[in-house]
């Protein structure tokens, strides 16, 4: 056999070949096409079955969340009902006779400061309002009894004039004549603006004694309920916090009341001390004036200049 006649024979082969290979193709195509179709229609309906389930799901959660929700409220409302069982009636009720005597004792503490701080400020005022009265009608009276008369009776201004009046007129006659009128009036003037400064330093020692013991005795206090609330949580045999934070924040209440007795008297002291400085400097400077009235039938240069500051 010769070269082309193998040639046509090994061409026509491969040929067949082709053409059975490409029939084998066709068919399989189709067979693949005609299995997956069915499978995607009946994946479809499995696909949209979910739906209804979701559907029942959503009123099946819409209760759940209302029920959750009223879960919620109802502790809710029961927190806002329940009241604190530790303030200032527990600490009263469940104390003993120490701790309500500190009690009371800072109570008292307290009641005075503000009782003091109250009318020593009016009785400061009464007086400066005295000195500008004084200033305005005393000195242009013609005599001493008129200017004595244009004053209030109860004006401390009127009293030093009175009892300079006096000192003048029973001078002579009498035991004291020895002494000279000047030194007689200077020891009369000076005895009245003592008793007036007693009488405006009152109450100060009180606001003093508050002012520096009242931390100390409310300190006292919360020592002395620290020590019965860890005495009662060791016999009840129960250490938690709330068997512990209760009581002894009950103690530190008393510390805290010491704090608020205390702080207002000293800030009340040092005011009225001030203030009590200006009111005297005010009574000594007219003071002196009225001894040189006295003495010498006129005002000197230098008691009008203080009288004025």
């Amino acid at each position: 056999m010769s070269i082309r006649e193998r040639f046509k024979l090994t061409a026509g082969s491969m040929v067949r070949f082709a053409m059975v290979a490409l029939v084998v193709g066709t068919f399989t195509s189709v067979a693949v096409a005609q299995t997956t179709t069915p499978s995607t229609d009946s994946s479809a309906p499995a696909a949209a079955a979910p739906a209804p389930a979701a559907d029942q799901a959503a009123p099946a959660a819409a209760p759940a969340a209302d029920t959750g929700a009223s879960d919620v409220a109802a502790p809710a409302a029961a927190t806002a009902t329940v009241e604190n069982p530790y303030g200032l009636n527990a600490l009263w009720n469940g104390g003993d006779f120490v701790s309500r005597g500190v009690l009371m004792i800072m109570v008292i503490m307290m009641t005075g400061t503000w009782y003091i701080i109250v009318t020593k400020l009016i009785e400061q005022t009464l007086l400066l309002r005295s000195a500008a009265q004084a200033d305005k009608s005393f000195w242009t009276a013609p005599s001493l009894a008129d200017g004595a008369a244009k004053l209030s009776k109860n004006s401390v201004f009127r009293m030093l004039v009175e009892d300079g009046l006096r000192a003048t007129e029973h001078h002579e006659g009498t035991l004291v004549d020895q002494i000279d009128l000047h030194t007689w009036v200077t020891m009369q003037l000076q005895r009245s603006v003592d008793s007036i400064s007693n009488r405006m330093k009152g109450g100060l020692a009180f606001l003093a004694t508050v002012g520096s013991t009242g931390p100390f005795v409310g300190l006292f206090g919360t020592v002395w309920g620290i020590y019965h609330a860890l005495t009662n949580i060791g016999i009840a045999g129960q250490a938690s916090i709330d068997k512990v934070a209760g009581p002894v924040g009950e103690a530190l209440i008393m510390t805290a009341i010491g704090l608020a007795v205390a702080v207002p008297a000293v800030l009340g002291y040092n005011w009225l001390l001030s203030r009590n400085k200006t009111a005297m400097d005010r009574v000594r400077n007219f003071s002196a004036d009225l001894h040189a009235l006295l003495v010498s039938g006129g005002r000197l240069g230098a008691g009008k200049s203080a009288r004025s500051a």
